[in-house]
């Protein structure tokens, strides 16, 4: 049976959706089928976007409409009947799944014990034990988002825990946990006191007020002024709005006004105020604006159009019907979503939960066990919460590419490495905040700048005056972006780097073989691919960087992604595959790939090897007990070496398209220091999982900090 926890609130906006989301994330870690529930939707008409972005999480694979239980019409036409179908319900999804993460009622209006004790009825007859979330602030209405909500003190926390508590007792639901959601910071130890007198045999948490979390983007603004988008990149449109500026009055006093994240309100007569706040956007020395909201039923004047359409600024302009008083309360009184459309959002909410949320204290509580198996997301959070432990420094040469930033937003956020991002400092933070994306912790870096190139160039000189380098020649050399972040890794500048998200793989790779040189014992730079099946991770080898090994390269590859596997958490069993096992066959091939193990074993007598190989004897136990039944190898590699490129690039690809694996890499292995190359069609999920691999490779590599 499934483990479950049901997470409720007293009142309406206590943020749910945080705790929902980091509740989820914490059990996809530890076991292979999660599921989402939830038991009252508005309706069945809208979607319920809570439900689609805990659904489009990737540890759930369920369908939407077998996650909801009733609407608030059916509950307040028989209760009774609700109950029985929202049990009915659940239990049909609580049997496909390992753990079940229920989402309760969302207050359609001021918060009452009503609802509450109908949401603790609930979590009893599904036997669900409860989280309970309690909000940090108070209640103001709906003109809260853009406003400012005052926190609740300690004694008004402590008051809140004593009445949901009692009415959860009164309906004979378990408490697991509690989680004070938007918590006063300044007392944190304070609330967490107080809570903890009316709960004290459950675990109590609490989560500070981020104004990331609660801010609409520009498209929930789009949605509540009833508005269309006149100019602009609308890409821009899920950048968050964190304050309201009203332009009415002349702009030389708009204009100091005027803070980071802002959305300007300009009524649309008023053409002198449009351009002064799209100029002052555009100019570097004025704070970078969310966007406009132009009010009022004017046309803008075709020869503004053309005016507007030749500035540089990609600011979204909307315009919509109402008057300014009208449309200034429709956009402060507008609520922030928290959906997967905003990545920065939505890692801020997960890194928040991991910041102040006891993980496995959680996971303890549910009585979830880690499972035996490991899912590609499972393996996936390993790569990061591996790389957390020890921060590395990690330079990413292509600060022009939107993935680039967008990943290096999710590694800053989730506390992954430290990284240096390569470009013209201004153009490259000045997009990202144009995408809503917080770098600031990054380290950006003009590949031009005089000193870097000066020490770089006389280093690159120095190693390769042997043939005929000479200082002006690498000055112009280094400030390519792929040398620049090679000599940064080689200087101790960097403990690693990754590219090639818009660059080749030799352009990527070609500085290490000149710069970082292959390790001592190793005599080739090889690759594989981290290929995560439904159950458990395999290594691929060499599938993307030699085409036609040696024998003596074949035991090379066969070593390093041994020493690979084995540094990613894979006990190495290694298979050197074949078109025939054992001493069936002959020819050419076959003899490399026998003369390859031989040298293996040779070199590595402790590894499990078993070659020459088919992949069927190697994967599947019942083919080998009929190939080759005396093997330690045979059923149970976890480690294919293939005997050319040709064979590892066309398998890696079939099992990654026919089996739905996900392939992560190329992991470049053999180099002195970590360089890793990307998939020029690489998703941000490939680049942040890349990263993690480049710090836990320089992490093994005994790097130093930078």
């Amino acid at each position: 049976m499934a483990r479950s926890i049901y997470i409720t609130s007293a009142e309406g906006h206590s943020g749910k959706s945080t705790i929902a989301l980091g509740v989820l994330d914490s059990l996809s870690r530890v076991t292979p089928r999660v599921g989402v529930f939830r038991t009252i939707a508005r309706s069945t008409s809208e979607r319920d976007y809570v439900l689609e972005m805990l659904l489009d999480h990737d540890g759930v694979d369920l369908a939407y409409n077998d996650c909801i239980g009733v609407t608030y019409d059916d509950v307040r036409a028989d209760p009774e009947h609700a109950l029985a179908d929202i049990v009915a319900r659940f239990k049909r999804v609580e049997e496909v799944c390992d753990a079940v993460v229920v989402l309760g009622s969302d207050y359609t209006d001021v918060g009452s014990p009503a609802e509450l004790a109908y949401n603790a009825r609930i979590a009893a007859n599904l036997g669900t034990p409860v989280l309970l979330v309690l909000g940090g602030r108070q209640q103001q209405g709906q003109i809260e988002a853009l406003g400012s909500a005052a926190p609740r003190s300690p004694q008004q926390m402590g008051q809140m825990a004593s009445l949901a508590v009692a009415e959860l007792v009164r309906a004979n639901a378990e408490i697991a946990a509690t989680i004070v959601n938007r918590a006063d910071a300044d007392r944190s130890d304070e609330i967490l006191a107080a809570v903890r007198e009316h709960t004290p045999s459950s675990p109590v948490w609490a989560l500070p007020e981020d104004r990331l979390l609660v801010a609409p983007t520009m498209a929930d603004i789009l949605r509540s002024v009833d508005g269309e988008v006149v100019e602009g990149d609308e890409d821009l449109l899920n950048r968050e709005a964190l304050g309201v500026t009203v332009a009415a009055m002349s702009m030389v006093n708009v204009l100091p006004r005027l803070a980071e994240g802002d959305v300007v309100i300009v009524p649309a007569d008023r053409t002198d105020a449009l351009l002064a706040t799209m100029m002052a956007n555009s100019s570097g020395t004025f704070p970078s604006l969310a966007g406009i909201v132009l009010n009022g039923n004017f046309e803008i004047p075709d020869i503004l159009l053309r005016l507007i359409e030749g500035l540089p600024s990609r600011l979204p302009i909307i315009r919509c019907a109402g008057d300014t008083y009208d449309t200034a309360v429709q956009v402060i009184s507008t609520r922030g979503r928290l959906a997967a459309s905003s990545p920065q959002r939505y890692n801020r909410a997960l890194s928040l939960f991991e910041q102040n949320v006891d993980i496995d204290e959680l996971t303890r509580v549910l009585g979830v066990a880690k499972a035996t198996v490991v899912t590609p997301l499972m393996f996936e959070y390993q790569l990061l919460q591996r790389a957390r432990g020890d921060l590395k420094h990690i330079v990413l040469p292509e600060g022009d590419d939107d993935r680039i930033l967008t990943a290096a937003a999710i590694l800053l956020e989730r506390g992954v490495a430290k990284l240096t991002i390569l470009g013209e400092p201004f153009e490259v933070r000045a997009r990202a905040i144009e995408l809503g994306l917080d770098i600031a912790a990054a380290e950006v870096l003009s590949p031009f700048d005089p000193v870097y190139v000066h020490r770089f160039a006389t280093e690159y000189a120095r190693l390769r005056a042997h043939k005929g380098m000479t200082y002006e020649k690498a000055a112009d050399l280094v400030t390519d972006v792929s040398y620049f972040g090679t000599m940064m890794v080689h200087m101790g500048d960097a403990d690693g780097m990754v590219s090639g998200a818009a660059h080749t793989t030799a352009h990527t790779i070609r500085p290490s073989f000149e710069i970082i040189k292959t390790r001592p014992d190793v005599s080739v730079v090889s690759s594989v691919f981290l290929m995560a099946l439904a159950d458990r991770v395999l290594v691929y080898g060499d599938c993307a960087v030699i085409p036609d090994p040696t024998s003596e390269q074949l035991a090379d590859i066969a070593i390093s992604s041994a020493e690979t596997a084995s540094r990613f958490g894979i006990e190495p069993r290694v298979a050197m595959l074949s078109y025939s096992t054992g001493e069936s066959g002959t020819g050419a091939d076959v003899e490399k790939v026998r003369d390859a193990t031989a040298l293996a074993r040779e070199r590595a007598p402790e590894l499990p090897l078993e070659g020459p190989i088919q992949y069927d004897a190697a994967a599947d136990a019942a083919v080998a007990r009929t190939k080759m039944p005396d093997s330690a190898v045979a059923g149970r590699a976890t480690v294919f070496v293939f005997p050319d490129l040709n064979t590892g690039n066309n398998t890696y690809k079939a099992v990654q398209r026919s089996a739905g694996a996900v392939a992560i890499g190329p992991v470049l292995q053999g180099l002195n220091k970590p360089i890793n190359d990307l998939s020029r069609g690489a998703l941000v999920d490939d680049i942040v999982n890349t990263v993690a691999i480049t710090a836990i490779q320089a992490q093994a590599e005994g790097a130093d900090p930078s």
